[in-house]
């Protein structure tokens, strides 16, 4: 039986991978054949473990810290994915955080600018850190994962991230447009409300009640949902999927 999934001996660079969505996208992608670079900021035990489930199972991970908001070290933790794995096929920019549910009377300057740069900034320097490669090499597979708060403004206080997100939704059709005619293919994926430790930190049991009640489903999505999803568009077999966001929310946003 022929894997359209496969991506044996792909090497793939996720952002924000020591937990969550970005943990759980690193191990499919590990589990379909593809080398992993699991990017971090501060959670360097989250990212050593993610590594060493992959590392048990045979496949080749490696561990690099970088500050998404910069752009040295993001070239710096591109050229270490490429030195200990080799050339980088796929991109997955998920690095990104609410920071803090924070009303839009006291939002503060600051304030404003760590959000956007760490969901909509990062996004825009990793891929332009990978970009040239792929293009010299005619093909390559951006996924940038965005939010239903880009869609729908997001909860209470989630204004910043409502914005950075609905950037990065535009930005992957900017993207998608110019890289397309060098065989990249730049799409994104919009989790809904998903059990990962985002939620654990920004949003209380009542108003998690208050989500699912939204859900025609039922129920919250888990992080190996919305990694799936990431793994078909990073495969072959979305090889004429080019611009998309693909809603991963059970139902409570159809577009």
């Amino acid at each position: 039986m022929h894997n359209y999934l496969d991506l044996t001996g792909k090497v793939a660079l996720v952002t924000g991978a020591s937990s969550g969505i970005g943990a759980a996208t690193a191990a499919v992608f590990a589990d379909l054949g593809a080398h992993v670079a699991i990017g971090y900021h501060l959670n360097e035990k989250g990212a050593e473990a993610v590594r060493a489930k992959i590392a048990a199972t045979g496949a080749k991970a490696v561990a690099i810290q970088a500050d998404m908001r910069n752009a040295a070290e993001i070239a710096r933790m591109v050229q270490s994915a490429v030195e200990q794995l080799g050339p980088i096929d796929i991109l997955v920019n998920n690095a990104g955080s609410l920071v803090a549910r924070i009303p839009v009377a006291k939002l503060t300057e600051e304030g404003w600018d760590e959000v956007i740069d760490l969901n909509l900034k990062s996004a825009a320097l990793c891929s332009q850190a990978v970009m040239a490669s792929m293009i010299e090499r005619g093909s390559g597979a951006i996924i940038n994962v965005v939010s239903i708060a880009g869609r729908n403004g997001g909860g209470p206080g989630a204004g910043p991230y409502a914005a950075a997100k609905g950037g990065l939704i535009s930005f992957t059709k900017s993207m998608a447009k110019e890289l397309a005619p060098h065989g990249v293919r730049v799409n994104a994926v919009s989790p809904g409300v998903i059990d990962t430790p985002f939620h654990e930190v920004f949003s209380t049991p009542e108003m998690m009640q208050n989500f699912v009640k939204a859900i025609p489903l039922g129920r919250v999505g888990m992080a190996m949902e919305c990694a799936t999803a990431i793994a078909f568009l990073a495969s072959g077999a979305a090889s004429y999927v080019v611009g998309e966001t693909l809603e991963v929310n059970g139902g409570q946003l159809m577009l």
